[in-house]
């Protein structure tokens, strides 16, 4: 199985939330990557973020972006 870039840059928008604030939005600007704008969109289409251009976490966000968060730390722990 491999990963899309599109997965990917999904996972990589989820790392950018500041976990300990539920105040912690983003902005995607619209200078940004059109790679990184096209995540916001998929994210908020899939009802994890609040907004086209990033917001907040909607519950489901929180629980998915704790998720991907982990998984890098983990993977990133030196043995």
């Amino acid at each position: 199985m491999s990963l899309s870039s599109e997965f990917l840059e999904d996972l990589e928008l989820l790392n950018l939330f500041n976990l300990d604030s539920a105040q912690g939005g983003i902005k995607i600007h619209h200078e940004a990557a059109p790679a990184r704008i096209a995540a916001a969109q998929r994210l908020f289409a899939q009802n994890i973020i609040t907004l086209e251009d990033g917001g907040y976490l909607t519950p489901l966000g929180l629980e998915a972006a704790a998720h991907a968060q982990a998984l890098v730390t983990m993977l990133q722990a030196k043995p």
